[in-house]
């Protein structure tokens, strides 16, 4: 497997969940495009209510999310979030937007956001 690093290292970890509880309603297919130049790696996960399994290879799928390697790097190690790429262009979603909204769970937070204690958002504001 050349050059799968930190992507690889993620896919394998949602491989071996096996059945995600935050997953339960959702059935569906979400095809990750990975592009590095002119390559694309590609990389299928497959959800049926909560049960997860990955495989390589271009199927067909219910939401498609293409970008470069680069960025999904970052997304898979909590350094990115996927809806802010997303809103400013860096990654393209084609599809049901509403499978990828509950795949979103399976993603890590920035390291930010997994310290406890800390409230988010406006809640956050100084008073």
């Amino acid at each position: 497997m050349a050059k799968t690093d930190s992507i690889a290292k993620f896919m394998d970890g949602v491989a071996s969940r096996g059945h995600e509880p935050s997953l339960a309603n959702a059935t569906g297919t979400v095809r990750f495009e990975v592009v590095d130049g002119k390559k694309s790696e590609r990389w299928l996960l497959t959800v049926t209510r909560g049960e997860l399994a990955v495989s390589r290879g271009n199927a067909r799928a219910d939401v498609t999310l293409r970008a470069p390697r680069a960025l999904f790097e970052q997304i898979f190690r909590g350094k990115a979030n996927a809806t802010a790429a997303f809103l400013r262009g860096a990654l393209q979603i084609d599809g049901n937007v509403e499978l990828i909204v509950l795949v979103q769970r399976l993603l890590p937070g920035p390291p930010a956001s997994r310290r406890k204690g800390r409230a988010a958002g406006w809640a956050a504001r100084p008073r």
